[in-house]
């Protein structure tokens, strides 16, 4: 497939690296320009290119940009066909990561907000799975305890399509409805970035509370602080699975 990522951080890297490696035709862009892509983003095969011509002739467009900047693209994305599917990896950290929101906070879904501000439809796809579980621990279908990403969104084709390309990035693919059910993906949820099973994973998603996971999301400076100056991976999926229990 023609797949763009927009936004070459840690989740855009990792995904235009793994989806390249896969024997996608992959292009990354950046909003600084292609000379700002990372020269280790591009070692598997995929190509810097201009924001403006990334998005044309694709038949996948990835954002891993920061929440609630999406609105930036709305003029580029007007003329991307309907048919392109935008998948949206982003997350809400308000006060964090970026200004609080009053139209989330309020209680609208977070990529419904994206969705809105780029003016079209998008899938919810590897937001919750931290970048260095992304990067490390991606596996061959069918290998025992292989790890699930859910993946949400109203086309069932466009979800389709996603979920073919999470199971390229080495991870089972879970189908989680509705972008309107994204909520139970996102910060903190049962289900966001604990490393679980296709077998685990249903569950998580259903013991989502959307109060009480805002508010363990918003506990995370503290709860990080708490691990130390370096704390490894294995220390955050703990701590991330401990706030549930």
């Amino acid at each position: 497939m023609k797949i763009t990522v927009i936004g070459a951080g840690a989740i855009g890297g990792n995904l235009a690296a793994k989806l390249s490696t896969a024997g996608h035709d992959v292009e990354v862009a950046d909003a600084r320009g292609p000379e700002a892509v990372r020269a280790e983003v591009l070692e598997s095969g995929a190509r810097a290119a201009d924001l403006a011509e990334a998005v044309q002739g694709r038949d996948v467009i990835v954002l891993s940009i920061p929440f609630g900047v999406a609105g930036q693209l709305a003029d580029l994305f007007a003329s991307v066909p309907d048919e392109t599917v935008v998948i949206d990896t982003s997350n809400y950290y308000p006060g964090m990561l970026s200004e609080p929101i009053e139209a989330v906070d309020n209680g609208q879904v977070e990529s419904a907000y994206t969705a809105e501000l780029l003016g079209r439809p998008v899938v919810k796809a590897w937001n919750a799975a931290l970048a260095e579980t992304q990067r490390t621990k991606g596996v061959p279908a069918g290998t025992p305890g292989r790890l699930a990403i859910p993946v949400a969104g109203d086309s069932e084709e466009a979800r389709r399509v996603a979920m073919q390309l999470v199971d390229d990035t080495g991870f089972d693919p879970y189908d989680a409805g509705m972008l309107a059910d994204s909520w139970r993906q996102q910060p903190n949820s049962p289900a966001y970035c604990t490393e679980l099973t296709l077998e685990e994973l249903p569950a998580a998603l259903a013991a989502a509370d959307r109060a009480k996971d805002a508010a363990i999301r918003d506990t995370l400076p503290e709860r990080i602080a708490a691990r130390g100056a370096n704390p490894t991976l294995d220390d955050i999926v703990e701590m991330n699975r401990a706030a549930h229990r």
